[in-house]
């Protein structure tokens, strides 16, 4: 297990040029991206960065949202709705009508990665789990509460209840 916060994470230029982002966690394999956690602001409509073999799904985490638009793909961006699409199609968001923050969870292609909004209550069982807070909240993992801050990410094995607080990004690698 480890407990991370905003101080471990790292900020980084977008490889297209047009905003940063804040890289939360990355692990690499072969000279290649293998899995990524990462936020980032849309604050204006534009071309999003390819990633050739890369998976992603995206969550809004504040703000209004966007679409996300490209050839065969015209997908909602809804808060705290994840969505899923292929890294190297070329996507924009559009319609955007104020400042919106992103979850960006990136895998390469094939890797199973399921991505869900916990509240109290509710868990994920995976062989890696990553736990991104929004709010304050308290998580039970392995029979032991822990608590996290906003914006504080842990990274674990098994299974995850959210007991108290959130929402809570739970992201599962298969």
């Amino acid at each position: 297990m480890r407990h991370l916060t905003s101080a471990d994470y790292r900020r980084m230029p977008w490889a297209n040029g047009r905003g940063t982002t804040v890289e939360l966690w990355r692990e690499d394999t072969g000279g290649g991206l293998s899995f990524r956690l990462s936020m980032a602001t849309v604050a204006e409509g534009g071309p999003f960065s390819a990633f050739p073999g890369i998976d992603r799904v995206l969550t809004v985490i504040s703000g209004p949202g966007f679409r996300l638009c490209g050839p065969g793909h015209d997908l909602r961006a809804d808060p705290l709705r994840p969505v899923a699409f292929p890294g190297d199609v070329p996507i924009a968001a559009e319609g955007v009508s104020a400042p919106s923050e992103d979850f960006n969870v990136m895998v390469a292609r094939g890797r199973p990665v399921r991505v869900e909004v916990g509240r109290p209550g509710q868990g994920m069982v995976a062989e890696r789990l990553f736990c991104f807070a929004l709010a304050p909240a308290t998580l039970r993992l392995g029979g032991r509460d822990i608590a996290l801050n906003a914006q504080d990410l842990l990274a674990a094995e098994g299974a995850v209840h959210v007991v108290a607080g959130g929402p809570v990004l739970l992201t599962g690698l298969g």
